[in-house]
């Protein structure tokens, strides 16, 4: 039998369905690029309350990745899509096991 969830837990679990409804509704709404605008967003907010709580490394490692994908996409528009193919199979393999929270 199953415990009943935490107060946190029942949260984190909302929290979980509106990130994906919201990113499904933007997407519906708006195409690829919707959804991408709603993770730019979402992204730029968590930035914020980071850098508010001393973490300003976020701002490298935000760096770093834009970098990383630039150099992605670079190389496959050379017809080199290996770090592409990479980066995305990686990305999706970190997604599935650690889900956004924010």
């Amino acid at each position: 039998m199953n415990r009943p969830l935490s107060s946190a837990e029942r949260s984190a679990e909302r929290r979980q369905n509106w990130l994906k409804e919201e990113a499904t509704k933007a997407r519906e709404s708006r195409g690829e690029a919707g959804q991408m605008e709603f993770w730019l967003r979402l992204a730029r907010s968590r930035i914020t309350k980071d850098v508010k709580a001393g973490r300003g490394d976020v701002y490298s490692g935000f760096a770093l990745i834009c970098r990383l994908f630039i150099t992605a996409m670079n190389k496959r528009a050379e017809g080199d899509g290996r770090i592409w193919n990479d980066l995305m199979q990686y990305a999706e393999q970190v997604v599935a096991k650690h889900p956004p929270r924010h």
